[in-house]
């Protein structure tokens, strides 16, 4: 989705650096990232394969070219990776229909940053159709804009999506926080050059210069958010 932003000075705070904010979806701002995986083993047990438990940290956070193209190379399953592609995102979406619950603190985050007229946009590798989905249980209204995975020429962990959403809000890249729970997500903030916050869902992450890990969204508000960019005046 997207919609006309206001020029900037009118929408963030007066004296705050903070000017947008990015945020991931799987795993993120839904507790989606394990249904991606009982998907990708239900499709493979249909085609006669077992998936290794060890590839799931392989696959997560990543493009599903990647995460499907890995998985049909590692069974040898006879499938390409479009077929491939129609099956999961079928199988993904019924599954959101049935459930999709919050990680903590998302709703009340998005809240806020709704409530004070923040840019924010959300930045995913799922597809089109997987993101309008998602969007009807988060509420679009909460967000400027949505960049998709099958939107961008080179999706996570390339900096594209990040930069697209950040010129599409009229910031700059270092003035935006980025929220994101996998190193494949973190990598494409980073490459972007903005501050990142890790909450991690499957894999660790380590903490580094200008990216933060927090143990859940319970912990990220927009004070937090506003003073990664206070760190760097």
């Amino acid at each position: 989705m997207t919609s006309t932003v206001p020029a900037l000075g009118t929408r963030t705070a007066e004296g705050s650096a903070l000017q947008a904010v990015l945020l991931d979806m799987d795993g993120t701002l839904v507790d989606t990232e394990g249904f991606w995986w009982d998907v990708e083993v239900e499709v493979f047990a249909a085609l006669g394969h077992t998936l290794d438990d060890s590839w799931r940290h392989v696959v997560v956070g990543g493009p599903m070219t990647r995460s499907a193209g890995f998985l049909i190379e590692a069974t040898g399953a006879a499938i390409t990776l479009a077929e491939l592609a129609v099956l999961l995102n079928d199988g993904f979406e019924e599954r959101i229909g049935q459930a999709l619950p919050l990680m903590p603190g998302a709703a009340r985050l998005l809240a806020e940053l709704h409530e004070h007229a923040i840019p924010t946009a959300l930045v995913s590798a799922s597809h089109r159709r997987i993101i309008d989905r998602v969007l009807t249980v988060l509420g679009p209204h909460h967000f400027d804009l949505s960049v998709a995975g099958d939107e961008v020429s080179r999706t996570k962990p390339f900096p594209d999506p990040y930069l697209m959403a950040a010129a599409r809000l009229g910031a700059d890249p270092s003035r935006c926080a980025v929220v994101e729970d996998t190193a494949t997500g973190v990598a494409a903030a980073e490459a972007a050059g903005c501050r990142v916050v890790a909450v991690p869902s499957v894999a660790p992450i380590t903490p580094a210069a200008g990216r933060t890990v927090v143990p859940s969204l319970e912990a990220v508000d927009l004070a937090f958010l506003r003073s990664l960019m206070t760190e760097m005046r």
